[in-house]
């Protein structure tokens, strides 16, 4: 019939009929005009084993320009958009290739690939044996647009994937790609799936040394750690993430659960780091549930784990100055005054670091990144003390900037600064941050210097004081009388007599 293409199964089912019907006949109960039945008595090949016949509508509107100079130009540049080409050919050729002609042109460049262009990267499917290999990434999550306290949280994901079962694991990095980040999410990893695989695959590790004396050190400690589990370590190609394929895929689907989850929660902000903590380890634990019978089998053919973990740490030797301040890594850090003029041994982990002095352990703190160049990680508890005698210093201070636990504190002492003397200004502010530094306080006084700053107020510190400090409890005096000894022996001597 005129306008539609006869099919396979008309043909056969007018052969068919045509064994035992007149032409006309088959051809009608066929569905099909008599003359393409003439066609078919001709030739009975199916139209799907017929060369098919392409023809253009219009003629070529490249056809004058392809081989002088598109066709160069795809030769010295594979790469060239068709977008880009119908630009340069728009400005020499100017009223000639209207923007219409743009999906011709698009066309004609991908045919050119295909016949013409350069080879293409072939992927090559893997097929996974179980407890054969690991795979552990980083990767940056700042699209979640997560928020401690209300205060943005920048950090990435260590994130360890099983080949064969999905199995993963994850957990958070405020720190760059450190080998102690590396360490501590990979044993945590090991000792949360009971068993290790054969092998250990990363990318080119490449983020997590500056230089060649930092790359050799790192190569050294990571062979250490490889050996300690009994594990072969690969690394996939630098610049090839697809290499580690398995984890970076999983990369996506993790960071989809993980912003599915904060949408259906409403909100991305949560109270500390434990609450953000415990949130990621149950959207991966929900993850891993569906992997769980494929999980049962890979975790029969893991290694066994040592009898215990290896080192995650690197130690350090840290002076700290008369400012109540040291230096690790380029970035300084505070500590309380007491330990002045100490040498202390540092423990650099990959979240944290530990600061010890004669090998006890004095001084706990959170690592800091040296992302956008930051070199400062200082708490502003450390030198209330210090503060409070030497008020007038924190105009001047170096770093008084690090200084303000939020924003609200650094825009009231700009209202402070403008508004009093410097004397009443810093004395203000000091007693802002005193405040701040108790328990359970620094939320809350954020809170109330925000609504200070929206009606144009300056603080009260004293009425906020007798609202947030601890009050003093007056406990009652109790007077305990100790009886004689004698008496217990009245009683006893009663209880005889009875």
């Amino acid at each position: 019939m005129s306008g539609t293409r006869i099919t396979d199964q008309q043909v056969r089912l007018y052969m068919s009929k045509r064994k035992h019907h007149s032409q006309e006949i088959a051809a009608a109960k066929a569905g099909i005009s008599v003359r393409s039945a003439r066609r078919i008595d001709r030739d009975a090949t199916l139209p799907s084993q017929k060369p098919r016949r392409y023809w253009r509508s219009r003629p070529d509107p490249f056809a004058d320009v392809w081989d002088t100079e598109v066709a160069p130009m795809l030769m010295s540049a594979p790469q060239l958009q068709a977008i880009t080409i119908l630009r340069k050919l728009q400005d020499d050729h100017p009223g000639q290739y209207p923007d219409s002609t743009r999906r011709t042109l698009e066309r004609r460049v991908r045919y050119w690939r295909a016949m013409s262009g350069p080879p293409k990267e072939v992927f090559f499917p893997q097929q996974h044996e179980p407890g054969a290999r690991g795979l552990s990434d980083f990767t940056d999550v700042t699209e979640l647009r997560v928020t401690l306290a209300g205060v943005p949280f920048a950090h990435r994901l260590y994130h360890f994937v099983l080949a064969f079962s999905r199995w993963e694991y994850a957990n958070v990095v405020e720190g760059g790609e450190s080998f102690e980040a590396l360490s501590t999410g990979l044993q945590n990893a090991l000792w949360q799936a009971g068993g290790c695989p054969r092998e250990h695959r990363t990318d080119s590790l490449s983020a997590a040394f500056r230089n060649l004396q930092d790359e050799e050190d790192f190569t050294v400690r990571y062979a250490a750690l490889l050996e300690h589990y009994g594990m072969a370590g690969t690394r996939n190609n630098r610049g090839q993430g697809h290499e580690n394929g398995s984890v970076e895929s999983s990369h996506r689907y993790l960071k989809e659960a993980l912003d599915q989850a904060l949408m259906l929660r409403g909100h991305r902000d949560f109270a500390d780091r434990a609450a953000y903590d415990e949130f990621l380890r149950e959207i991966v634990m929900r993850r891993n549930r569906r992997n769980a019978a494929a999980f049962r089998l890979e975790r029969e053919q893991l290694m066994d784990l040592p009898l215990r973990r290896t080192t995650d740490f690197v130690e350090e030797e840290a002076r700290v100055t008369r400012c109540s301040t040291f230096t690790v890594r380029g970035i300084l850090y505070s500590a309380p005054s007491r330990l002045i003029g100490h040498r202390l041994k540092v423990r650099v982990y990959g979240d944290r670091l530990d600061c010890y002095l004669s090998g006890a352990l004095v001084h706990s703190t959170a690592r800091a990144s040296r992302a956008g160049d930051n070199r400062r990680a200082l708490d502003y508890r450390h030198f209330i003390e210090g503060l409070k005698r030497k008020p007038q210093a924190f105009k001047g201070l170096a770093f008084r900037d690090e200084l303000f636990p939020r924003e609200a504190y650094r825009r009231t002492w700009e209202q402070l600064e403008a508004r009093l003397t410097q004397r009443e200004a810093c004395k203000t502010m000091v007693g802002l941050l005193e405040l701040a530094a108790l328990d359970g306080v620094e939320a809350v006084l954020a809170a109330r210097l925000n609504a200070s700053l929206v009606d144009g107020r300056l603080p009260d510190l004293k009425a906020l004081r007798e609202e947030l400090a601890p009050r003093q409890v007056d406990c009652p005096v109790i007077n305990v009388e100790i009886p004689p000894v004698s008496s217990y022996d009245e009683l006893l001597g009663k209880e005889v007599a009875a």
